[in-house]
């Protein structure tokens, strides 16, 4: 994948600007361990998660997701108030150590129970269930034995991905492999911000490979189970990285952290091969040995479309003294999440940020999704997540309003609607997130969610976003400005 500069793509005089394409799709989205709670009911056992986030220091306040939003209890009012948006898809995250306790064997029923009644009433409200088979809960007792550095790691993924399928492919139609596995990969082996909270930039590169396998052969086990009309997918935080200069060595630094972030995944996913200049970046550290004779072939299926995630730029440079990646946005630590880009630093842009510190930029969006189009032409595209943290509150009314989240949406769909307009076939949207949740090492710090959760006593309230956004699915028009439609 080559950088794309920014531009700007004028709509043609005829299509309306403001609108979106019959049958788009409006959707929300979650995962199963920052929102299910119920971390030691009906069979399920720990996960990566549960055992990072009780380790003293990982996360912010102590926080885990013992309860998170009691999903798991609470899943009927949380259907009810998607129906009341009006979205037309879910994207939820099955927890593989409550379908699969300790990612070996059997399925456990109640825990299959559990989606099966979701997927259910989410059909019988006319919402489309969009299932995502890993949201970065590994079964710990996986994890116990190498985890996603060790070749097993994508086998036992393989058997998981057909015990999924065959309970619940007469329901769904839709299915992701893995969400985000740059940061199962690198975040989670090579910074430790993330569970399992490993520092070897080794096993980092390891393990983003058998994430890859693990797909390859996931969508195989899905194939051989669906009905034909099925779709598979992938989801990738692709990072749109920009240089600091138009100096030649800050271009090589978008060039060693696009090889890093992106196309270690969308090479070998999308093309069959691990680029050249990737493979020369890591050297000093590995011969890539571990990618053994057949894996390229697996790992290059054929996916009805790409799901994109997509939050804040990124801006990089040569780095002039001791390379820093702490403004990368992935958060605090002594280790890089990046191997082999010793000599890059990480500069915050300028602008308006949100509570995570990520600067608020819709044209990386549009550029983004700009680039996918003319590297990847073929391929329809799925935004998975996007959204934001604020600070948000309960005002005395009891109401929740969050202008500055209403205006990063109309950003961002806007600059997704000029996409559509300048050719690119993107085919929905999913918001981030359905609920405030437990924000990995944020914990309970971080609000995303359209719906504000209450989490002493789980109370949801809709935010004036919510209502919003509920209004832009149902017409399928962008409002001409934030307020609403006119």
């Amino acid at each position: 994948m080559t950088t794309v500069t920014r531009r700007v793509a004028p709509a043609p005089a005829s299509i309306n600007a403001l609108q979106f394409p019959q049958g788009f799709t409006w959707g929300t989205a979650t995962a199963a361990y920052q929102i299910e709670g119920a971390v030691s009911v009906d069979g399920r056992t720990p996960s990566i998660w549960d055992t990072y986030s009780h380790t003293p220091g990982r996360v912010r306040n102590g926080d885990t997701g013992d309860v998170a939003t009691d999903h798991y209890h609470r899943w009927r009012e949380d259907v009810a108030i998607m129906a009341d948006l009006g979205v037309s898809a879910y994207r939820f995250s099955l927890s593989w150590p409550r379908v699969q306790p300790t990612g070996r064997g059997p399925a456990v029923q109640k825990g299959l129970d559990f989606y099966r009644a979701l997927t259910d009433a989410l059909l019988e409200k006319g919402i489309e269930p969009v299932v995502t088979l890993y949201h970065w809960d590994l079964p710990q007792e996986l994890e116990d034995a190498g985890g996603w550095p060790e070749r097993v790691t994508s086998d036992r993924f393989a058997d998981y991905a057909t015990l999924a399928a065959r309970a619940l492919g007469d329901r769904v139609k839709t299915w992701t492999t893995l969400n985000e596995p740059w940061c199962s990969a690198f975040l989670g082996y090579g910074s430790g911000v993330h569970a399992p909270g490993r520092t070897d930039p080794v096993a980092a590169l390891r393990a983003a490979h058998h994430l890859n396998l693990a797909h390859g052969k996931a969508v195989e086990a899905l194939r051989a189970e669906l009905p034909s009309r099925a779709r598979t997918s992938i989801t990738l935080n692709i990072h749109h990285v920009r240089a600091l200069t138009e100096a030649a060595e800050d271009l090589d630094a978008v060039r060693r952290i696009d090889a890093l972030a992106n196309r270690v995944f969308t090479g070998p996913l999308l093309e069959g091969a691990y680029p050249q200049d990737l493979l020369q970046d890591t050297a000093g550290l590995t011969d890539w040995s571990f990618v053994q004779d057949g894996d390229l072939a697996t790992i290059h299926q054929p996916l009805d479309f790409l799901g994109v995630n997509y939050y804040t730029p990124t801006l990089v440079s040569a780095a002039t003294g001791e390379a820093s990646h702490g403004s990368d946005g992935h958060g605090a630590s002594e280790h890089s999440p990046w191997p082999g880009a010793d000599r890059v630093a990480f500069h915050r842009p300028e602008g308006s940020t949100t509570a995570m510190g990520w600067a608020v930029d819709p044209s990386g969006l549009y550029d983004l999704l700009m680039r996918l189009k003319a590297e990847f032409p073929a391929m329809p595209l799925m935004i998975t997540e996007n959204g934001a943290a604020f600070d948000d509150y309960v005002n005395p009314e009891g109401e929740v309003s969050d202008p500055d989240r209403i205006a990063y949406l109309h950003g961002h769909l806007s600059a997704v609607q000029r996409a559509i307009v300048a050719g690119v076939d993107v085919r929905g949207y999913f918001l981030w997130s359905l609920l405030d949740n437990f924000e990995w090492g944020y914990g309970y710090s971080k609000r995303f969610g359209a719906v504000y959760v209450d989490y002493p006593t789980g109370r949801r309230i809709p935010k004036a976003s919510a209502r919003w956004y509920a209004d832009v699915a149902r017409t399928g028009t962008l409002p001409d400005r934030e307020g609403g439609n006119q």
